[in-house]
């Protein structure tokens, strides 16, 4: 905890690397991710925002693609989803966004979020 707010650790693999996503109160922030267990994506559930990484359409050895990322939103359900990490390979800003879901956002450079 931090001034009342519960911090909780997310572990998830980068390819064959271990790292730590974090749940901050309602929101999640997971980059650099290509496999969640279900143990930890039950740690994420019910989260209000989720930030995910989602580098590209193509598969990717260490990140997931735009499909696993909707998924994996899709599993979690949180209010509003933004991806991040995200390469050029990904098309055009505006293009990409026509295609997300109503509450899946392209995440940009300087965005604030308040919770």
């Amino acid at each position: 905890f931090i001034n009342d707010i519960k911090i909780t650790p997310i572990r998830v693999m980068h390819h064959k690397l271990p790292i730590f996503g974090y749940r901050i109160g309602d929101l999640s922030y997971i980059t650099d991710a290509k496999y969640i267990s279900n143990s930890e994506k039950n740690k994420i559930k019910g989260s209000k925002v989720l930030i995910i990484n989602s580098l590209q359409r193509e598969s990717h050895i260490s990140h997931y693609n735009l499909q696993e990322s909707l998924e994996l939103i899709n599993e979690i359900n949180p209010q509003t989803a933004y991806l991040t990490h995200i390469s050029h390979n990904m098309g055009l800003h505006n293009d990409v966004q026509k295609e997300l879901p109503a509450n899946v956002f392209l995440a940009y450079d300087q965005l604030s979020i308040t919770i």
